[in-house]
């Protein structure tokens, strides 16, 4: 059995999006780099874009704040947080559906907005015969989800909503079956707390472990890390930061860097660390160096099997 991972948001704090100015100058640099060459049409074009042309130039990290999708092969649908990537994902799980009805299990690290405000903008909670039951560990889940739909903030309130909506309260560290998935949730370091969540489905594992702060300094918490980390076929990581912010002006902000990542997941022996939570001010360029220096890093640091490294972006799907 395998799990299907897709990425329909990975920025963190705030959703962003390419300026004109951006886009200009992706195409300048795609004009410069074709060096002239003529294209029969559009496909070859394209082509030439996916095979010559960085991803920088060719592509986009995207600009949807956190929402993963997770394709565990039941009936029912795995959602982790609900930021801004929420409505495409919400679009995509109608058209997919048709007229079956929906169950949608949504699992939330917490309920700062940036992972919450893409629910009043998911097109299931509208339909008439969806379930959505919404997992977490905190005791304001349900309060925050109902209050961003509440006037002044929102025209539609919740119960408004078609679809049944329910809550569920997970105790940290305490593994629970959902869907034929062992679910288990792991309390991190983060303002009013976070919660990773690992799942595992036929000795497959994945890591959902985003708004956490590792600290390399501390070893304690680094093992305890990796113990949850331990074996995972794919870890999604907050990666926020360059190590150098992590430790100096953002220390203490509740978040972690692309080093912290790769040491973690040295130690749990994990097969694969996806770079998540990307930092808003930080744009396609830049991102994409973090990716180069951290894979760098890990070769450079390996003393067992190799470590894949990648950075999530809106459209990304990876199958462990």
């Amino acid at each position: 059995m395998t799990f299907r991972v897709h990425f329909w948001g990975t920025r963190g704090s705030i959703p962003v999006a390419l300026t004109a100015r951006q886009v200009q100058d992706k195409v300048a640099a795609a004009l410069v780099a074709a060096g002239g060459r003529r294209f029969a049409g559009v496909d070859e074009a394209r082509a030439f874009a996916r095979r010559e042309l960085p991803f920088p130039v060719a592509a986009s990290f995207g600009g949807h704040s956190a929402c993963v999708e997770l394709d565990v092969g039941t009936p029912e649908c795995f959602v982790c947080d609900m930021g801004s990537g929420a409505r495409p994902l919400g679009e995509s799980m109608l058209a997919r559906a048709g007229a079956s009805p929906l169950v949608v299990n949504v699992f939330m690290s917490h309920v700062h907005w940036d992972h919450i405000m893409g629910f009043p903008f998911f097109g299931p909670a509208y339909r008439p015969g969806t379930l959505i039951r919404i997992h977490g560990c905190h005791d304001v889940l349900e309060h925050a989800f109902r209050l961003q739909q509440s006037a002044p903030c929102f025209p539609v309130a919740f119960d408004q909503l078609a679809a049944r909506v329910e809550f569920v309260t997970l105790r940290p560290d305490e593994k629970v079956m959902v869907s034929g998935v062992h679910v288990t949730a792991h309390r991190q370091r983060h303002s009013g707390d976070s919660y990773g969540y690992r799942f595992e489905r036929d000795g497959r594992a994945v890591v959902y472990s985003t708004d956490a702060e590792h600290k390399l300094g501390q070893p304690g918490e680094l093992d305890q890390a990796a113990a949850f980390f331990r074996g995972a076929d794919l870890v999604i990581f907050d990666a926020m930061y360059a190590l150098e912010d992590s430790i100096s002006v953002k220390s203490d902000w509740g978040h972690s860097s692309n080093i912290a990542g790769v040491a973690i997941c040295q130690k749990a022996q994990a097969k694969h660390l996806v770079l998540f939570h990307h930092e808003p001010a930080n744009d396609d360029a830049v991102l994409h160096a973090l990716l180069l220096e951290t894979r760098e890093h890990e070769a450079r640091t390996r003393t067992g099997p190799a470590l894949e490294v990648s950075a999530a972006y809106d459209g990304l799907e990876i199958v462990v």
